[in-house]
């Protein structure tokens, strides 16, 4: 085995690792879709699309402050 054989074993253990690596990260991606405080920021992703004056709002929020 020489130096070449090893360089070409250490890319393809590293391209399987990587793949396995972003596949787990998009399915965690997408099974956790709240952060801890149960906020879902997918909510967020059309303020851009959405933004005219007469839009709603993606969270109400109050002029109150809670005490």
């Amino acid at each position: 085995m020489n130096i070449a054989e090893l360089q070409a074993y250490g890319y393809v253990a590293a391209m399987v690792i990587l793949v396995i690596l972003t596949y787990w990260y998009i399915y965690h991606l997408y099974t956790k879709k709240k952060d801890a405080r149960g906020i879902d920021y997918e909510e967020y992703s059309n303020m851009a699309l959405k933004d005219d004056v007469t839009d709603t709002p993606v969270s109400a929020r109050s002029d109150d402050k809670e005490k």
